[in-house]
């Protein structure tokens, strides 16, 4: 008979910390996640385009939710730790404790959120440069990116900067503050910070930019010791992080992924056998994640550098070891879809008829939608209201965080049907916007046939089927929804040694859901909305162009 040992469930922890809150999930070796908490976090914003959190809130969430999920678990049968994050930037000084990132010289408030856009004029400056590092983020660096913040406060905070210790990308502040190392994640570092796997930190760039003294602790303070995602990070879990969380002291932690590519690494390696989709039987790299909360990160692998102008990347091993990633985006999608629902005058109406049918407001406005399309296909609604959505920049593929929000066809109506029409137009503008991104992909050399979604957005079935319609190509949906969650697992799952490799865990705890396809009888109209999409950007900047000749 086999041992108890053996025939003893294996489970894994994964750690999602967003833009509002941090999830948790305890999830088994097939994928399954068998425990899920979530737990609201703090956000701050004490001026326009500045949003800050405070490090201590979200780790003391983090061993909440944590707690939560393991509770009556036997520990014996937890092998692992993952963490992923934003990409938010955490300061502590050189007593290991939380430093402003303020001019109110609030400590607690040590976290530059990863939407934050306070350091314009410091990445303008960082773009004038045209250093060769550019080429690995699309051609131009993001005001999202972390070397614009620092310089922001080199320049705007120069006491707090004299008294930094360490700057963390907020994935490498977890499993720090997990196992007491200050080794980076690879995905960070690559990503978000201009390291190479190849080359490393490049003196050059952080001397020319006027970060050289980064340099001359030979880049302790941003990371110097680098671990590919998913590889065990120390020796495991200390006794105070042990005690915290709820978890055996010593049990393996991963080094961590940003929250996107986790989703990424949840999604895009599951088994597609028996659904005929068109990815079926090709590589991987005919794949694009797409991870789709607050924002929208579309994640496409390739087996050579693909350099792709505004989109990031390539980075290589950033999200699956030993592939090229390139990752486009979207700054605001969820974010914009509640910014254009709760600030319409039918809001109130909306909130209360959903209330009464104990729906969502956005299952109240999908059925809505249904009442009022009569003969027309619901997408259609929309042939004379046309929305761009980049109401907080463009991140991906035209790289101008100046460009605003725009909507065409406008009428004195205030009701619940107009509502229903510029949330419905929002959402397509979004799925115009991933059009935009892939086929910007595509002209550089990327071969996509399929989209594999996850994030809050892919639990709309009006987001998930316009963006079949719009882009022509079939949607997967995992069987979990927690796709990030899962994600997350997989990194403690190859840390604890159980799999021998990030694509063999991705492949057995990665499980497709059901498959959403395009209606292709539909073409011909998103065809047209996405010519006059682009005409949309087209007049913004010769309106603008007007304007600045003043």
């Amino acid at each position: 008979m086999p041992s108890e040992r053996q025939t003893a469930v294996q489970y894994y922890v994964g750690v999602d910390v967003g833009s509002a809150s941090v999830r948790a999930a305890l999830v088994d070796g097939s994928g399954s996640v068998v425990a899920h908490a979530e737990q609201p976090i703090q956000v701050w914003e004490p001026r326009p385009d500045h949003y800050e959190q405070s490090s201590a809130d979200i780790w003391a969430a983090c061993c909440s939710v944590t707690k939560q999920v393991v509770h009556g678990i036997d520990a014996s049968q937890i092998r692992g730790l993952g963490f992923d994050a934003t990409c938010s930037l955490v300061v502590v000084d050189k007593q290991l404790q939380p430093l402003a990132v303020n001019c109110e010289g609030q400590n607690h408030r040590n976290v530059i959120m990863w939407m934050d856009h306070r350091a314009v004029s410091q990445v303008e400056r960082i773009n004038a440069t045209q250093h060769r590092v550019l080429n690995y983020v699309g051609g131009a660096m993001s005001v999202e990116m972390q070397p614009p913040k620092l310089l922001w406060m080199k320049e705007n905070l120069p006491e707090s900067w004299e008294k930094v210790g360490y700057f963390f990308d907020l994935p490498d502040f977890l499993s720090w503050k997990a196992t007491g190392v200050t080794a980076r994640s690879l995905c960070t570092v690559v990503c978000k910070w201009t390291y190479t796997s190849d080359r490393g930190w490049d003196d050059s760039f952080w001397k020319m930019i006027g970060l050289e003294d980064l340099v001359k602790d030979k880049y302790e303070k941003i990371g110097n010791h680098v671990l590919s995602p998913g590889e065990a990070v120390g020796k495991g879990l200390t006794p105070e992080a042990a005690r915290d969380l709820g978890l055996p002291e010593g049990i393996a932690v991963a080094a961590s992924l940003i929250d996107a590519h986790a989703g990424g690494l949840g999604v895009i390696g599951a088994d597609v056998k028996g659904h005929n989709l068109p990815c079926e039987n090709q590589p991987i790299t005919s794949r694009v994640a797409m991870i789709c909360g607050t924002s929208s990160c579309h994640m496409g692998v390739s087996e050579t550098p693909i350099f792709v102008p505004g989109v990031w990347g390539p980075y290589f091993s950033a999200m699956v070891p030993g592939l090229w990633l390139n990752e486009g985006g979207q700054s605001a999608t969820g974010k914009l879809i509640d910014h254009v629902v709760r600030g319409h005058v039918a809001f109130p109406e909306l909130e209360m008829k959903a209330a009464a049918s104990a729906h969502s407001i956005y299952t109240y406005l999908n059925s809505h939608l249904d009442l009022i399309k009569k003969s027309l296909p619901v997408g259609f609604l929309t042939v004379d209201l046309h929305v761009w959505p980049d109401f907080h920049g463009n991140r991906s593929p035209l790289t101008d965080l100046t460009l605003k929000g725009m909507v065409v066809g406008l009428t004195l109506s205030r009701g619940l049907d107009e509502l229903a029409l510029i949330y419905l137009a929002t959402v397509q503008a979004i799925a115009l916007g991933t059009r935009h991104i892939l086929e910007a992909m595509q002209a550089a050399g990327h071969d996509i046939s399929t989209l594999f979604l996850c994030g809050g957005l892919s639990k709309n079935p009006l987001f998930v089927q316009m963006h079949a319609d719009i882009t022509g190509k079939p949607v997967v949906l995992s069987k979990e929804v927690e796709s990030v969650l899962v994600g997350a697992a997989i990194l403690g799952a190859c840390a604890s040694g159980d799999f021998a490799s990030i694509q063999e865990a991705m492949a057995k705890m990665g499980k497709i859901g059901r498959v959403v396809r395009p209606n292709h009888e539909h073409k011909r109209f998103y065809d047209k909305k996405y010519e006059v999409f682009l005409k949309l950007v087209e007049h913004q900047r010769e309106y603008r162009s007007i304007m600045n000749s003043l």
